[in-house]
């Protein structure tokens, strides 16, 4: 129903606003995901139809996938961008998102998980199912490497070199990166291949994505939230946990352990060393908490 509003959409983020394909690929995505939800909740109006209140549950819904208030408020001014679009081409006479508020984004740096925890999320997959084993290579493969989700689910088979220890990674921009990946996740990645996937008959298109889905589709970002909420609510783990929480806990264990953040930029795949030097902060809080519960000058 929403398709011909997208396709318009795009035409305008191309040629009005001369966005990026990547931008406008982004955008894309967030309106995407708020027809996903408005198909979920069976709410099949057009985009002049839909109400303040409306956005709002849809906001609370992509909050309980585990999304940080930074995505949220991303995906907001995506929609905020659609409505814009729509008031232009007269698609709407008014504009719900006038009132729709993003999220506080507090400070607080994102909840890290220690690899104890790490190892009972994994522990909570069912292995006798086939979705079992890809979704443990996903979990290895995204601890071991410090992927992004995008990075994750577009990861191609050809971009694997197991055997010499490095993945081939196409982030942010376009940019390619080798990552080593460990002995665990190139361990699950073969059992997934070799035995898992071959009996997933690609769609036309998806046949070099390493991880499908049981239609023979890549995966969508939204199906790696669900797959990692549904493990941590089994873990029993209180934290905020998304699949960046895995990334977030790969830089934070590596230079807790003392790795150099110029190779810790460069496995994350970070244009700037500033944006790499978040995991300082955070290491000299743990180095505080060390000195609070080990130092007797501290007790």
């Amino acid at each position: 129903m929403w398709e011909p509003y997208k396709k318009g959409f795009k035409a305008y983020l191309q040629l009005e606003k001369s966005l990026s394909e990547n931008s406008v690929q982004a955008y894309l995505r967030d309106i995407e995901l708020l027809t996903n939800y408005l198909q979920s909740s069976h709410i099949l109006s057009n985009p002049s139809a839909i109400t303040l209140k409306d956005l709002q549950q849809f906001i609370k819904w992509i909050a309980e996938l585990g999304m940080t208030a930074s995505s949220q408020a991303r995906i907001i001014s995506g929609i905020k961008a659609f409505y814009k679009y729509c008031l232009l081409e007269d698609i709407s006479k008014t504009d719900p998102t006038a009132l729709l508020e993003a999220p506080k984004q507090q400070r607080l740096l994102p909840d890290v998980l220690s690899f104890d925890e790490i190892e009972q999320i994994i522990a909570q997959i069912d292995l006798s199912k086939p979705e079992g084993g890809r979704n443990k290579a996903i979990l290895e493969t995204m601890y071991s490497c410090g992927l992004r989700v995008t990075e994750l689910v577009n990861l191609k088979i050809s971009q694997l070199y197991l055997d010499v220890g490095f993945i081939r990674v196409i982030g942010k921009g376009d940019k390619e990166r080798l990552v080593p990946i460990g002995s665990s996740a190139i361990k699950y990645i073969t059992i997934y291949k070799n035995t898992i996937r071959i009996h997933t008959n690609p769609v036309k298109g998806n046949e070099d994505f390493l991880f499908l889905n049981n239609r023979g589709s890549k995966l969508s970002r939204v199906m790696i939230f669900y797959i990692i909420k549904s493990l941590v609510q089994k873990a029993g783990i209180k934290k905020i946990v998304s699949p960046h929480t895995f990334r977030h806990s790969f830089a934070t264990h590596l230079v807790e352990g003392g790795a150099d953040l110029r190779a810790v930029q460069e496995m994350l795949g970070h244009a700037s060393i500033t944006t790499t030097e978040i995991y300082t902060h955070l290491d000299r809080a743990f180095l505080k908490k060390t000195l609070e519960d080990f130092h007797p000058a501290f007790k």
